[in-house]
């Protein structure tokens, strides 16, 4: 080869020495966003692509699941913006009625006052200063994370446009029969006072106790047991199966229920479990779900015996007025004064729901509310699914989603709060019921009045993908952008948020909201526990932003998102993505310096070397693979295969092959290599910026010179450059360096030390043109007159094998050599004797699972292959 040409000096970049996030990324960001990259065109004829935001909580911070799940969201949008689709990503924030409502009445209570003492009109005008002050703290840290959301497009669930669309809605429904209003069983906060969805609901298992008592005397006494005492005031049967012949002769007849001076029915109920307890159930209808269903099928009343503060009330009895907690007790102990107490477990494990806001437990308690018939709604949204307008991702949810669309209840949407959207029916003075759309004005006169109830949060997001574009008005975004491309979210809000819109985007639009459901998982920890404060195994997203960088932590994430699976995450994963974006950083910087020219146009490929065609050919098949991959939501293998690529074929191996190119190459052939370098690393970037938009921004501007990766084209796949000849020879090489490599290392070389060596055979005739390259990889100079070999290997490749002899003669201090040969035989020896141990043992082998067995045996096999290299090479050691 040719000595260094002139043009192959090392050019100067602009970049620092070092990535260093929290000194980039906030300009980075802020001049995307005023550059307007994330602005959406309605009035384009590039076809679209929608995402909206699941819309965070306004009183929310940015925890590891939404990190998680708005950097898939973000990733899939930076693609398609790149694809050049006409690309909207809308955020936005829910309004959170009970969320909120907690939160402002914990302030008031420190200040001495509640929302009822200020009144509804100055509760309200308080959380919307709240909100103006302290709310949307998600969307800044969104930024951060590096979102590219529209921002002129943001949205807030009680905006006047949002709001309309409620009205709208609701209005159609109620005219449809689909609204309606009746006494059900619901979830009841007493604290709050009032209903909570199942959303809002948590159950936990707690420490209670199971109390049998007797009601009535003689013949026709019956024992029930019950964890809730008090609740025995509002019974109105008891139950039996029909077919216990134990109470056969008592079904039909009545029993004096304690305390009230009531008779109550004993009835055959099949829902009954003969097995459980005495096989003798109390009733409660207006305070069990089960017993509810009960009810209604015996028709019996339903005695509500508590009041919105969860006070028994009405019962006539010494209990009125008591706390239902201390009602508990109270009845318990009277019980036991009459001698009715049979029987007391405790502490008796069962699971109790609680309030996720106020964190007490919720009472079933009936009560007149609103509901949404979703019957027909409902088959909708299945029949969606099924004939494949809407398609599930992964498909094994499809099962999931059917599940709950297929046996969905009446939705119970009315609550007993003020922030929220206020239901718009109003009362007359002589029992008239008037809905008010949202273009009429509301009944007047005397006697007239509002429901007091808002509308449950879920319900006005479940209007989001189309009440966000402008319906029920035909806007030209709503014309443009809907309906909404893919849906990004968990699979644990499938059937509270996912099925709702599916519901009313049908009704409402005549059209899905989206054309694909990506279903992920939730975020665990290393050990793939979940997540909690309780556990102390919490991440904030912030503290890793701020040690490794935002493009770190996006990158852990996405290499874990494989579709419909849960992600555990560590931190030394994020640490392990640092280093990758380390890697990019300082081999991206080394091409530039090399003279890599991102906008030369690549040569002929009979104008390459092999290496050169390897590393395109290589590339090709990865734009394909990882445009594959985003097309189909599987982010975590196109982020691998990046990974890989990136990492080891084109770091660790073409720009180590690429230096020998540049350095020792005519000006032809570092021309070539230049440009080759540059388009590589042009596309590599292209590639990762989805995954990881800051550093690639930073690289990729310096690298070509041109405006934004943004709005850089996506990669096109060019399969004009494969050569599966090249590709063999690049293996060859690949395979013979590494072998070279180990043999170095067994010989106790330090990696810098260079060794004069011959390499001859069949094989190494065929790697013509790669002995420089091979040489250079492995630190082998060419051997002079009197050359003399001490040591030698051979090494098998795809054309014969390799003959490498080496002179080791001075390169190696004996005595230290033989020290360290001498203490990994010691360790080596443990092992074997450890692991033959454990597979001598017969009651080991006898209780340990396949795989663990497994596992003991090849570290066996493992440290006999040790012992054996290792002292072959002592044998090998010069005496002295």
């Amino acid at each position: 080869m040719s000595t260094v040409t002139e043009n192959a000096q090392p050019q100067q970049t602009d970049l620092p020495g070092t990535w260093n996030p929290a000194d980039e990324e906030a300009s980075l960001y802020q001049r995307w966003v005023d550059a307007g990259y994330f602005t959406a065109d309605p009035t384009s004829d590039k076809p679209p692509f929608t995402v909206v935001i699941p819309p965070p909580n306004v009183t929310g911070s940015l925890h590891i699941g939404h990190a998680f799940e708005h950097t898939l969201i973000d990733a899939i949008t930076r693609y398609h913006r790149m694809l050049g689709d006409e690309t909207l990503y809308l955020p936005g924030m829910d309004h959170a009625s009970i969320a909120v409502h907690a939160l402002v009445e914990k302030q008031l209570r420190a200040e001495g006052t509640s929302r009822r003492e200020l009144g509804r009109e100055a509760f309200v005008e308080r959380v919307w200063q709240w909100k103006n002050e302290h709310g949307g703290k998600i969307l800044a840290q969104m930024k951060r994370l590096g979102e590219g959301v529209d921002w002129t497009r943001e949205r807030f669930t009680m905006d006047d446009g949002l709001s309309k669309a409620v009205n709208t809605i609701f209005k159609k429904l109620f005219d449809d029969g689909l609204i309606y209003r009746a006494e059900r069983l619901v979830n009841w906060s007493p604290e709050l006072r009032s209903v909570l969805s199942d959303a809002e609901v948590k159950h936990e298992e707690v420490e209670g106790e199971l109390v049998s008592m007797r009601y009535g005397d003689g013949e026709n006494a019956i024992v029930v047991a019950t964890t809730r005492m008090e609740t025995m005031l509002g019974d109105t049967a008891v139950a039996v199966h029909p077919d216990d012949e134990r109470y056969t002769h008592l079904i039909g007849t009545e029993v004096e229920l304690p305390l009230t001076g009531r008779k109550i029915p004993i009835v055959a109920d099949k829902h009954v479990d003969p097995e459980f307890g005495t096989g003798a159930v109390k009733v409660t209808p207006a305070h069990d779900p089960n017993d509810f269903e009960i009810g209604q099928r015996h028709d019996l009343p339903m005695i509500t015996i508590m009041d919105e503060q969860g006070r028994i009330d009405g019962t006539g009895t010494e209990f009125d007025g008591m706390d239902r907690f201390e009602a508990r007790v109270a009845v318990r102990e009277k019980l036991r004064e009459q001698g009715r107490i049979v029987a007391e477990k405790r502490p008796y494990l069962h699971s109790v729901g609680h309030s996720e806001r106020s964190k007490e437990p919720i009472e079933p308690r009936l009560s007149l509310q609103w509901f949404v018939k979703v019957g027909p709604l409902a088959k909708a949204a299945g029949d969606a699914v099924r004939d494949g307008r809407v398609n599930v991702h992964p498909p094994e949810m499809e099962k999931r989603y059917f599940d709950w669309v297929d046996n969905l209840h009446d939705w119970c949407i009315s609550r007993q709060l003020w922030w929220g959207h206020r239901i718009p029916v109003w009362y007359g003075p002589n029992d008239e019921v008037v809905c008010v759309g949202p273009d009429e004005e509301p009944p007047s006169g005397e006697g007239w009045t509002q429901d007091p109830d808002v509308l449950d949060t879920w319900f006005s997001s479940g209007l989001w993908p189309f009440s966000t574009l402008g319906w029920p008005e035909k806007t030209p975004d709503l014309n443009k952008f809907y309906p909404t491309s893919v849906l990004v979210t968990g699979y644990d809000i499938l059937f509270f948020w996912v099925v709702r819109m599916m519901m009313f985007g049908l009704y409402a639009t005549g059209e899905a909201p989206f054309k694909t459901i990506a279903l992920h998982g939730m975020v665990r920890d290393q050990f793939g526990k979940k997540m909690s404060k309780t556990a102390g195994n919490g991440v904030d997203p912030i503290e890793w932003m701020d040690k490794y960088g935002t493009d770190a932590l996006r990158f852990t994430l996405t290499r874990g998102a494989n579709p419909g699976t849960d992600v555990p995450i560590g931190e030394e994963w994020v640490a392990g993505s640092r280093n990758f974006t380390t890697k990019l950083w300082n081999a991206t910087k080394f091409a530039m310096m090399n003279g890599a020219d991102a906008n030369a146009p690549l040569p002929p490929a009979a104008e390459l070397t092999e290496a050169d065609r390897w590393i395109l050919g290589r590339l090709g098949n990865v734009v394909e693979e990882v445009t594959g991959y985003l097309a189909d939501y599987q982010f975590a293998k196109a982020t691998d295969t990046l990974y890989q690529f990136t990492w080891t074929e084109l770091c660790d191996w073409y720009l180590e092959l690429s230096k020998v190119q540049v350095f020792q190459g005519d000006e032809a052939r570092v021309t070539a290599t230049r440009a080759v370098l540059g388009h590589v690393f042009d596309t590599v970037l292209k590639l990762l910026h989805p995954f990881i938009p800051f550093i690639t921004e930073k690289l990729w501007t310096a690298l070509t010179g041109r405006e934004s990766l943004v709005i850089a084209p996506w990669p096109v796949a060019d399969a004009s450059y494969a050569d599966a000849v090249a590709d063999k020879r690049i293996a060859d090489v690949q395979k013979l360096v590494t072998e070279v490599r180990r043999f170095r290392a067994d010989q106790g070389l330090k990696p810098s030390q260079k060794v004069a060596a011959r390499l001859s055979g069949d094989g190494f005739a065929e790697l013509t043109g790669h002995d420089e390259p091979i040489r250079s990889l492995v630190r082998l100079t060419q051997p002079e007159e009197g050359f003399a070999p001490s040591a030698s290997l051979e090494v098998g490749l795809s054309a014969g094998v390799v003959t490498v002899e080496l002179d080791l003669s001075g390169t190696i201090d004996v005595a230290a050599e033989r020290k360290r040969l001498q203490k990994d035989l010691g360790a080596a020896e443990k092992e074997l004797a450890q692991a033959e141990a454990k597979l001598g043992n017969q009651a080991f082998i006898d209780k340990a699972p396949e795989p663990v067995i497994g596992k003991i045996r090849a570290r066996k096999e493992t440290a006999v292959a040790d012992i054996e290299r290792i002292n072959a090479r002592l044998a090998a050691l010069p005496a002295s």
